[in-house]
């Protein structure tokens, strides 16, 4: 089963979050070889414009599909690198391909 890993939550300090969840997938890419990753940032317009706030997506892929014992390896170097910059807790949802994929 080739599941994917979608991580998302919010931050109050997008420029720094963004930076430590950045230098958090160089680190997993490096000690996962053929892990995938990447980072999405969506831009809150629910707060005071005064405040800055970003919900960030992670998304982790592998060749192999991510299993439950590289999932847990990126959930706990993620807790020690993220957890200051998160303002919600991290979101982990899996998901599975449905069939074709287009280009």
């Amino acid at each position: 089963m080739l599941r994917e890993l979608y991580v998302y939550w919010k931050t109050d300090t997008p420029a720094a979050a963004k930076a430590a969840c950045l230098a958090l997938q160089r680190r997993l890419v490096d000690q996962l070889p053929g892990l995938q990753a990447e980072t999405l940032a969506r831009e809150d317009s629910s707060r005071e414009s005064t405040a800055q706030r970003c919900t960030l997506m992670e998304i982790y892929r592998h060749p192999n599909g991510i299993d439950p014992t590289m999932e847990q390896r990126i959930n706990e170097l993620a807790e020690g690198a993220l957890r200051e910059f998160q303002s919600t807790p991290r979101v982990v949802e899996c998901f599975v391909p449905c069939g074709l994929k287009l280009r």
